[in-house]
Formats: structure tokens, sequence, C-alpha cells
């Protein structure tokens, strides 16, 4: 069937990009503008509480439950992948952590010759989202709608775990946003008075009144439809019924670095070879897309610790849970506003790199995994991640069936120089544990535990152990030149070779940012929505 109604533009994908786009695109109340979303409604109270994502990783309701396949790299483990399914998408369940990056990301972009996209083009984009409780700065806005505040509750142990850092020589910062993250602090998280500030929350809810914008909930788009080279719409599946959408204008995929070049792989376009493997008949031959796949994979650290408050004892008692929710009911404070990670360190792995190679996300509790419960005893982990990777990885489809979840190969710890990294990170972790501000709480090595060695080998197969995502995969589409024969979008977004269709989410980065990956994606989608409009206005 046909979804009745002309459309300028139809929006694949309700997440962090699409809620940007949705909004600005249909701000000209002459454009129509669909925007279809596979997931449901932000109506659960998990996406609104910021400790919800410990009740929404993990669970169909709100996650797409992906996993990678076996990696080498982790001495043949495979990883859950968490990935939002609902309006907001993955800024429905992540770590609300406000992050850019550094300005040499950006700047690297530039000179790969993507034309405005280096930190000056940038920055000012960044600053005219923000809200931020710093108000309007060098480096940060007031008037956008992109809420960023300082986080509600602290810890002794981590303002602790912070003045170790500042022993090592890494100097305290107030402030990771100002294209320099080297340092030691608190993040600053996207919530409004103790409540998660999602995608969702901050761009789409609030103009889902215009009479020019639709949005569809609980689709499944199989495809865009394409006559010749040029996209005029979309098959989705809803309610179990196949509909078919039309565009005027383009289509934009924005499902995020699994679906975006999941839906092009579906629609005939990309690597050739691998779609025939699959039964698809090819539209545009495109090796790139669903190739460049990068992720930060973090060296999760546990460290037992003594005389001094963790969430571990707190989640364990039933009083500290009642505090903790009395508390958050009458202050919006507390526990239960913790981000996933509370402390940032930026810092190098080893004096070789130029500018901080990877991040600590310190947290005062541990566990497992995702999922279980915590630890009965006091603890704190430590994690550290490469936030430049070498590796590459891919993303493929397991079969023809839209419904069937893609092939997810990171790739990890696949190149020399990422093992080195990984390595280093455990040194400089232990070495922060064994700085004079921990000794009151003798810190005690739990994973990768004491009985690992400090020698390349070991640190090495440990990194393999102990390695985890923190869920930051881009590149899947990449940005790249015309005579990059692995790019897929211009600079304009625009995917090479074909007419009326753009990818605009995390999956266009060329590389990674140097830093949680939510905030940088907001970015694209705001600078990309001005792209659309000035294109539909030149034509």
């Amino acid at each position: 069937m046909r979804l009745e109604g002309d459309f300028d533009y139809v929006v694949v994908g309700a997440g962090s990009a699409g809620c940007v786009l949705a909004n600005r695109l249909s701000a000209d109340s002459r454009s129509r503008v669909l925007i279809l979303e596979a997931g449901g409604r932000d109506n659960w109270i998990w996406f609104h509480i910021p400790v919800g994502y410990l009740f929404a990783i993990g669970n169909p309701r709100s996650d797409w439950m992906f996993e990678t396949e076996k990696e080498p790299g982790l001495n043949g483990r495979s990883l859950k992948y968490p990935r939002g399914k609902v309006i907001g998408g993955s800024s429905a369940i992540n770590a609300m952590i406000s992050m850019r990056g550094q300005a040499r990301d950006y700047d690297h972009w530039r000179q790969l010759g993507l034309p405005g996209w280096a930190w000056d083009d940038v920055r000012p984009v960044f600053k005219r989202l923000d809200n931020h409780f710093l108000g309007n700065t060098e480096h940060h806005g007031a008037d956008g709608e992109w809420r960023v505040e300082q986080p509600r509750v602290q810890w002794d142990v981590l303002n602790a775990v912070a003045r170790a850092a500042v022993e090592m020589g890494i100097p305290a910062t107030a402030d990771f946003n100002t294209g320099d993250n080297t340092g030691v602090g608190y993040f600053h998280v996207n919530q409004k008075r103790g409540v998660r500030w999602s995608s969702a929350r901050a761009f789409l809810k609030p103009v889902l009144g215009r009479s020019n914008l639709r949005l569809e909930t609980g689709v499944l788009v199989e495809k865009v439809l394409f006559e010749g080279k040029r996209a005029v719409g979309v098959l989705f599946r809803q309610d179990g019924r196949l509909v078919e959408a039309r565009a005027r204008g383009e289509i934009i995929l924005s499902a995020g670095s699994i679906g975006s070049p999941q839906i092009l792989q579906l629609s005939g376009v990309g690597p050739a070879k691998g779609l025939g493997e699959v039964g698809i008949a090819v539209v545009h031959d495109k090796p790139g897309v669903g190739s460049n796949l990068q992720d930060h994979l973090q060296q999760r650290a546990i460290f037992k610790v003594h005389g001094v408050k963790t969430l571990n004892e707190t989640y364990h008692s039933l009083i500290g849970r009642a505090l903790m929710g009395a508390e958050y009911a009458l202050f919006q404070k507390g526990p239960l506003t913790m981000a996933p990670s509370q402390l940032g360190i930026f810092t190098k792995s080893s004096p070789e790199h130029e500018r901080p190679n990877i991040q600590f996300h310190v947290q005062p509790l541990s566990l497992d995994k995702f999922g279980d419960p915590l630890h009965r005893f006091p603890a704190i982990t430590v994690s550290a991640c490469n936030l430049r990777p070498t590796s590459r990885g891919t993303i493929r489809l397991r079969s023809p069936v839209p419904s069937d979840k893609p092939v997810i190969a990171p790739n990890y710890l696949a190149t020399y120089e990422d093992r080195v990294v990984a390595a280093d990170a455990i040194r400089v972790t232990r070495r922060l544990m064994q700085q004079p501000a921990m000794q009151p709480y003798r810190p005690e090595d739990f994973l990768p535990g004491p009985s690992v060695g400090d020698d390349d080998a070991s640190l090495a197969k440990a990194a393999g152990d102990i390695g985890t995502t923190i869920f930051h995969p881009v590149g899947t589409a990449k940005m790249g030149i015309a005579s990059d024969s692995m790019a897929v979008v211009d600079e304009r977004l625009r995917v090479r070779g074909l007419q009326g269709l753009r990818v605009i989410d995390a999956s266009v980065m060329p590389t990674i940012t140097s830093g949680n990956t939510n905030t940088p994606t907001i970015m694209i989608a705001e600078k990309a929505a001005r792209m659309v409009i000035e294109d539909a206005r030149s034509t």
C-alpha cells in the first residue's frame, strides 16, 4: 500500500541525528517531512531517570540487542552491542556524556579533503546547539536546545582518583569541550534538572505539533526505492503491512552506524560481491558501505577499595535503595541521576603520542557485565579506551531478510598499534591506582587481577580478556573525496553516484572523534540540515 500524502523529505530513523533533522527540515512550513522510527515512543520511566540505562540496555523494548561476531582480538569473545530502539535512539539509553572530541579530529577531516568540517567550521555549530549551564562563553552557547548540566552527585572515591591523576601530572580541568580535552574532571551531562535530555526531548517532541511533520513508529524500513540512480521512496513494514512512502526531494538515512549501512545494502547499494552472496541485486556497487567500522574499545579494570563508600553497597541495601529513591523524588539529585561514568581523564598512553590518545571512564561501582547485579564488595571501575584505534571492522548482511540482524565484526585489536595502546593503557591504570591519593583506600587489582604481569605478552592477552566496547560505532558510510574508492558520501553527505539520497548520522565520520560520539553526531545532523535546505533552494 502507499502511504497517503506527498513528502519533500523522508527521514529514516528518529535517533540522535534524525530528531535534529526532523526539527530543522520541518521549520519551513512549506516542506513536508516524514520521519520513520523502528522503535516506539519514549513512554517508559527508565528512558528519563538517568540511571535507567541499567534497565534499558539489554532490554528488547529499548535495545536492538545486537551482538558482535566472535572476535579474534578478544580471545574469541562476542560482545553485546547495544543500540537504542526508541525515539531519541541511542541518546535515550546512552551515558549522557557531553563530549565534542578534540579540535585536531575535525582538522584531520579537513586534511582528508573535506571542506567545511575543520574545527573552526564545526565549533560554531556546537555552540549554536548548546543550552549550556556555563552560558554564552568563548566555547559554549545558551540559546540552543541541547541541554548540558553539571552532574548532580559526587563521590569521595572519585575525588581521590582525580587527585591521583593530578599527582601523575595530569592537569585538572573544568571543561573537556574547548578543543583540547587534556585533563581530569567530572563529565558534563545531557540532563535537565536530573532528567535525561535525549535528542527526542530536545528536538523532536517540541515540534511534533507541526502540521507538516509526521512521525511513524514501529516501522522497519526494508529498502530504499530507486528509479534508475535516483532514490524516490522507501518500503517499510508496519503492523504486518508493507507500506511505500515517496519523497519529492530526498531520502535521508539516519539509522545509525549499524542501521544505515544495513538499509543501504538491503537496497542494493554496497559491495557487489557481498550483495551477490546474499542474493540482492546491485543498484550501485559501493564497496565502502559497511566498511571502515571504528569503535572505542575499553580495558575495563576493576579495583576493590576499603574505607570509602561506593554504589555497590548502597545497591544491595534496602534502606540505601529507599534513600536513593527518596533523594531523587524530592530533589532530583543523588545516585539515580548518575551517568554510567562520572569522572573522566584524557591523557597519553605513552610519551610518543602528541595529544591524549586514551580516555578513562571512572565509576564508583563494579559489575561483571551490563545487566548483571553490582558486586557485593566496595569497588570502582577504571576503564581506559583507545581514542583513535587503527583497527577497522565491517557491517555485512546476514541474509536478504530485513529483520535478520547484520553481521557485526569490529575487528578489535587487529593492529599492532592498537595492541600496544591497550597494554600501555592497563599500565597507566595501575600507575594511577598506585598514587598517594589512593593509598588510604588500599586499592586491590580485581580485574585483570594481580596474576597478570606487566610484560607486553601478559597485558596483550589481558586486553583481549577484559576489553569491551563503550558503544561508539562510527564510520560505516564514511565521507570522502571522489578519488577515494571506499568513500560512501561526499562532504555534503550525498551518496556518491546516486541522486536524492543522503546519509546523516555517525556512520559518515571518516575517522572516530576522540571522545564520546553522541554530541558530534548531533552536530553533524545540525550542519547537514542546513546543507539539505541550501541544496533544495539552489535547484
